[in-house]
């Protein structure tokens, strides 16, 4: 019972972080099928799974194309439910399912001044009006749901749910273009820029595609505001540690190197991946912790 997802550009695609989080974070079956937005419309390259025309666009193991992210969070919390898309208690899960559905209609002045670019953070933007609204209104919602259900917590009301997931990419604007917001807003955003999952993602996008110039804005940038990863780098050295790939077990053929040591994968972007940020995946973290 494996679901097929079809994603568009790690490092730009906002809604396509939103539907993998959907998958990744409850650890469901899934493959990937990658959209290159480099390749043509959008559009054009879904036509074979008619009616989709974007990303993420989710097919059912028996088939059925949801080409909606916030109806594949519906369905996939139907189809699933031990696991725990939506908060258990019915008045966080109505908060957490009010709070996906204005991200997944608003913000637009955010969206459009401020688009997710996981390769850039910028130093010198200045929000217009418009944006600042758009924050005044996140912090508002943002806070009203953590002082009811997630005060304990990382997460918006409680456990980390599906409303987290989609604001993932508004974390990830408001960290990318240094947005001004209050401590228990920033406090959030940083939750966001240390989750494990959300590392994978970004690490995925610094290993597959470039840098697409309509994502680009001429301010003046600065280091990615995020954990500091390990310092690997990709090596020629073939004297690894291990003699099958930590993620698919297949033999070695491509190589880091770590603090001295060499480890191998059994292709590039397996290698690249890691090295764009080791402590990211815990397969990887395991084989270090052996030494």
């Amino acid at each position: 019972m494996t679901y097929q997802i079809h994603l568009g550009d790690y490092s730009f695609s906002s809604w396509s972080l939103r539907g993998w989080l959907l998958l990744h974070r409850w650890e469901l079956p899934y493959n990937v099928t990658f959209v290159d937005f480099s390749d043509g419309p959008v559009a054009g390259q879904m036509s074979e799974i008619a009616p989709a025309r974007t990303v993420p666009t989710l097919v059912t193991p028996e088939g059925t194309v949801i080409w909606d992210s916030l109806a594949q969070a519906e369905e996939l919390a139907s189809r699933h439910p031990e696991a725990g898309i939506w908060p258990t208690d019915p008045a966080a899960r109505a908060t957490a399912r009010a709070l996906a559905a204005e991200m997944h209609a608003g913000f637009g002045a955010l969206r459009s001044a401020c688009p997710m670019n996981l390769r850039a953070a910028y130093a010198d933007y200045t929000p217009t009006e418009a944006v600042l609204a758009d924050l005044a209104r996140i912090e508002q919602i943002w806070s009203f749901a953590k002082s009811r259900f997630g005060s304990s917590g990382d997460w918006l009301c409680g456990a980390y749910s599906a409303a987290d997931a989609f604001f993932a990419p508004v974390a990830m604007r408001i960290a990318g273009y240094g947005l001004p917001v209050s401590t228990q807003a920033q406090a959030y955003v940083e939750a966001h820029l240390s989750d494990p999952a959300f590392r994978r993602w970004r690490a995925m996008g610094l290993s597959r595609g470039g840098e697409l110039p309509q994502y680009a804005r001429d301010y003046t940038r600065k280091p990615w505001p995020g954990p500091v990863p390990l310092a690997a780098k990709v090596t020629e050295n073939s004297a690894a540690e291990n003699t099958a790939c930590p993620y698919s077990a297949d033999p070695v053929t491509h190589f880091l190197s770590l603090d001295g040591r060499i480890f191998g994968f059994c292709n590039a972007f397996c290698r690249d991946k890691t090295v764009a940020d080791p402590a990211a995946w815990p397969a990887f973290m395991a084989l270090v912790d052996q030494g």
